[in-house]
């Protein structure tokens, strides 16, 4: 890497010493508008693009097993994942470690292309740059031949890096509040890797793909009977001290790794009272850690120095580093959640169905087979039983407490802010125009006054009982959703497609400046649903990054910043690209002569 300064762009405008201003200002600043998009370097700069595989060289490396997908821990039906207490527990052991970071951040395929040869994940990713890093650390346990300590994945390679050994009692201590066989895992961004090509946008792109990885390790959870709880009391220096973020001498001249978020992973099974942080007679579990003993594991011992992802950076984005610094989570939270004291037995009439019923894919077949839509047919329709299967998959419940949500969305205590501003086109027994689903009803008040008074708001037509689905507009919304969509033919070829729009200042002045990251965390994770959903339902979908922010608002008369459009999805009949071949993921693993044909 180039040891001059790269050219830096900033903006000329004053802005506010306040957390919650400064990210305003990165927000609007970083609007697509009709008349110009947001700042980017305007051209791919191919030569240096960055490298999607982190590795850090002279690190221990511990690979995993690769395991067939008929081997153990073989993967539930898909709609099992989504039944409380349909999936066995599985231990913690290196097994099951190697299918969960197979079907969280693992890859799925190789793309081919002439000479051209680029790896696919499980995890989606912005223009499959994949800025998003996985970590995780590990205790001593039983039936797991790993040294304590905390581990980088490594998908290329689907192994561990040691990044630091630490005491088996220290790690002890960190994990005493949590149920047995509990350990962390944490993730990462590496901003440069988006703002390649995106530009000051960037930081937007690498928040969904936190959301989108936060959403495959909770579902890998899920496929072995785990749970899996973000950690958010824990502050931000915290997180970068325990996952090494924070060692400026393991990133010199090197792109660094902003600390996103750490999670507490257990399996499911009888809680131990007396090892819970809180005794009482509903057993708590901290979404914090002690710092003090963060502390003491990370002067222990490292491993390995951060590779160098790009030869050089023609431009520094220096808006990306405000708005990542001004977003900072610097507030210790001592926030619990209470836990079941046992599990959730399977109901008899669960149990019957699923011995009975025709098993359908599995919920490894369905992850591994996710692809980003290039492009849609735009005749493909769906039934609204399809539909409004969608639309109930992603209501989180949120007037449960948290384990007693449905997954994904067990995963953090919030209540949501993301709502669906839906362009129907093509979906069966609905009547095409714009439509609106209230992922949390209590905000239907809130959402009503901050749009256009003369929208019908009537309930959809066959909707289920319970579900917020509301018609506003009625009329043909292709053009509409293709021209918003930055004049992309995908929004409106596909059988309907739609803005996550975000409860948004009002968020921010009352949570903090640390809340606009995870809005877009919930964007992602909102998306990573549909994405498994589309494909269990033959279709396929794809998130939509470029759009016309103010425009989509006009849609709807939303004034100021009440509600903000965070991301854009469509889900439709795909049109595959004959030109390219698919690879399996690992085949360059494997022994020469042992290799299976392209799939």
């Amino acid at each position: 890497m180039s040891t001059e300064k790269p050219a830096s762009t900033s903006s000329v405008e004053p802005v506010s010493t306040d957390p919650v201003d400064r990210v305003i200002h990165y927000h609007v600043q970083t609007k697509h508008h009709f008349n110009r998009y947001a700042r980017a370097l305007g051209y791919l700069d191919w030569a240096n693009q960055p490298d999607p595989f982190r590795r850090f060289e002279g690190a221990p490396l511990l690979s995993l097993p690769l395991l067939m997908p008929d081997e153990d821990p073989v993967s539930p039906d898909y709609d099992a994942i989504y039944l409380p207490g349909a999936v066995a527990s599985q231990p913690v052991n290196v097994r099951t470690l190697s299918r969960f970071f197979e079907l969280a951040l693992g890859l799925s395929a190789w793309k081919k292309a002439g000479e051209s040869e680029w790896a696919l994940r499980n995890n989606p990713s912005s223009g499959n740059l994949h800025p998003t890093e996985g970590y995780v650390v590990l205790p001593r346990l039983e039936g797991l031949d790993l040294a304590p300590g905390l581990y980088h994945y490594a998908p290329k390679e689907h192994g561990l890096e040691l990044r630091a050994g630490f005491s088996a009692e220290q790690i002890a201590r960190l994990l005493a509040p949590f149920p047995s066989g509990a350990f962390l895992f944490g993730l990462t961004s590496v901003h440069w890797r988006e703002a390649w090509k995106y530009g000051e946008r960037a930081f937007r792109y690498c928040n969904h793909d936190v959301g989108h990885a936060i959403g495959t390790a909770r579902i890998a959870a899920a496929t072995l009977g785990w749970h899996m709880a973000l950690l958010d009391g824990v502050d931000q220096d915290t997180v970068a001290l325990l996952l090494g973020t924070s060692r400026t001498e393991d990133f010199q001249d090197v792109e660094p790794e902003h600390p996103d978020c750490l999670a507490v992973v257990w399996p499911s099974g009888d809680v131990k009272r007396e090892a819970l942080f809180v005794k009482r007679d509903d057993p708590e579990m901290p979404l914090f850690l002690d710092p003090v003993v963060v502390k003491e594991l990370a002067a222990g011992l490292w491993y390995g120095k951060a590779n160098q992802l790009s030869g050089e950076h023609g431009v520094h984005w220096d808006i990306i580093d405000d708005v990542a610094a001004a977003s900072w989570k610097v507030l210790v939270e001592k926030l619990s959640i209470s836990l079941p004291t046992s599990s959730v037995p399977i109901s008899d009439t669960l149990h019957a169905s699923l011995e009975t019923n025709d098993a359908g894919p599995s919920a490894g077949q369905i992850i591994r087979q996710r692809r980003s839509a290039v492009s849609f047919d735009g005749k493909t329709s769906i039934s609204s039983a399809t539909f409004f299967r969608m639309m109930e998959r992603v209501m989180p419940c949120a007037d449960r407490p948290q384990l007693d949500r449905p997954m994904p969305w067990d995963v953090w205590s919030y209540n949501p802010a993301i709502h669906l501003l839906l362009f129907v086109h093509r979906v069966d027994g609905l009547r095409p125009g714009l439509y609106v689903l209230v992922r949390d009803p209590m905000k239907l008040p809130f959402l009503q006054q901050s749009m256009n008074p003369e929208l019908v708001w009537s309930p959809a037509p066959g909707c289920p009982e319970g579900l917020p689905l509301y018609w506003l507009l009625e009329g043909d919304a292709k053009k509409l959703a293709i021209q918003v969509s930055c004049h992309q033919d995908i929004a409106g070829d596909s059988a309907f497609s739609f803005g996550m729009v975000a409860e948004f200042e009002g968020r921010l002045r009352e949570g903090g400046a640390w809340w606009y990251p995870r809005l877009f965390w919930e964007a992602g994770l909102l998306g990573q649903v549909l994405y498994l959903e589309a494909e269990a339902a033959g279709i396929r979908a794809t998130g939509i990054g470029c759009f016309f922010d103010d425009p989509v608002h006009e849609i709807i008369a939303v004034k100021g910043l009440n509600l903000q459009s965070l991301y854009h999805f469509t889900i439709g009949g795909p049109v595959e690209d004959g030109r390219l071949m698919t690879l399996p993921p690992y085949e360059h693993l494997k022994p020469k002569g042992k290799g299976s044909a392209a799939c």
